[in-house]
C-alpha cells in the first residue's frame, strides 16, 4: 500500500469518526433540551401513540394536571407497579436481581421496571427492543429522576401510559371504563385500571381478563398497606 492510499484511508476514518461524534453530541443536546422541555410541557405525541394510530386503535388521551388526578389512581399505580417509587433513584436493583434469577429458571419472563423506567420508555423511546433500547432507557431514567422529580414523573406516567387499546392516561381510561373523571375513581376502580399495567392489550379491563380479576383485589390490599407511609403521603399531597 502506498503512503498516499494509507493517508487517504486514515483521512476517511477520521471523517467518519468526527461525523459519528457529532451525531452523538447533537443527539445528546437535543435529548437534554427535550427532557427539560417535558419538565413543564406534555409531549405532543409519543412513538407508542403513533404506533397506536397506525395500527388502527386510534388515540384517546386527555392530559391533566397532577392535582386533577386524585389520590386513588396515584396510590393504585404505585401499589401495583412500584411500591418503592418514592425511595429509589429510578432503579429497583433488588427487584432486578430477583427478576433475573426468575427468568433464568422459568420460561415466563418477569420484568422489574420502575415507574421511572416505564416513563422513560413511554415518553422518549419505543416499546420493544434489545440492549440498545435498554441502554437508552437507563440514560433517560437517570436524567428525569434528576431533572423532573417524583411528582412530575408520576404525573407523566398517569398521562402517557397506555391503559387499553388506543387509551392513554388515567383520565382517558377513567372516562372510557367508568364514565367519570379520574379524580372521582373509587379505590376499586383505580385498582382495576392499575391491574391492567404494564400490558393493557393482553390484560383487559373490559371484558375483564383473568389476570385483572386476580390482581386488582391484591392491589387494593397493597393500597391499604401503603397509604399510611409518610413518603407515599408526601406524593399524594
Amino acid at each position: 500500500m502506498s503512503n498516499q492510499s494509507y493517508f487517504r484511508r486514515q483521512g476517511f476514518f477520521r471523517k467518519v469518526a468526527r461525523t459519528f461524534l457529532k451525531i452523538i453530541l447533537y443527539g445528546f443536546l437535543f435529548s437534554l433540551f427535550y427532557i427539560f422541555l417535558c419538565k413543564w410541557v406534555n409531549p405532543p405525541i409519543t412513538i407508542t401513540q403513533i404506533g397506536s394510530i397506525l395500527s388502527g386503535n386510534g388515540l384517546h388521551r386527555d392530559y391533566i394536571n397532577y392535582d386533577e388526578m386524585g389520590d386513588n389512581i396515584k396510590l393504585a399505580v404505585m401499589s401495583g407497579e412500584d411500591q418503592l417509587f418514592p425511595d429509589h433513584n429510578g432503579f429497583d436493583f433488588k427487584s432486578i436481581q430477583k427478576a433475573m434469577k426468575h427468568n433464568q429458571k422459568s420460561k415466563s419472563l418477569r420484568g422489574a421496571s420502575t415507574i421511572s423506567q416505564q416513563v422513560a420508555k413511554n415518553v422518549f423511546l419505543w416499546q420493544h427492543g434489545g440492549f440498545f433500547r435498554k441502554g437508552l432507557e437507563v440514560y433517560f431514567t437517570f436524567m428525569i429522576e434528576h431533572i423532573w422529580g417524583k411528582k412530575r414523573i408520576l404525573q407523566m406516567y398517569l398521562n402517557v401510559a397506555e391503559m387499553g387499546k388506543g387509551i392513554f392516561g388515567a383520565e382517558a381510561a377513567a372516562q372510557h371504563y367508568f364514565k367519570k373523571p379520574s379524580k372521582k375513581l373509587s379505590r376499586k376502580e383505580a385498582a382495576m385500571i392499575a391491574s391492567c399495567l404494564p400490558n393493557p392489550i393482553l390484560f383487559t379491563i373490559q371484558p375483564m381478563s383473568a389476570r385483572v380479576a386476580y390482581r386488582y383485589p391484591w392491589i387494593l390490599g397493597q393500597m391499604n398497606n401503603l397509604q399510611a407511609d409518610p413518603d407515599i403521603q408526601e406524593l399524594l399531597k
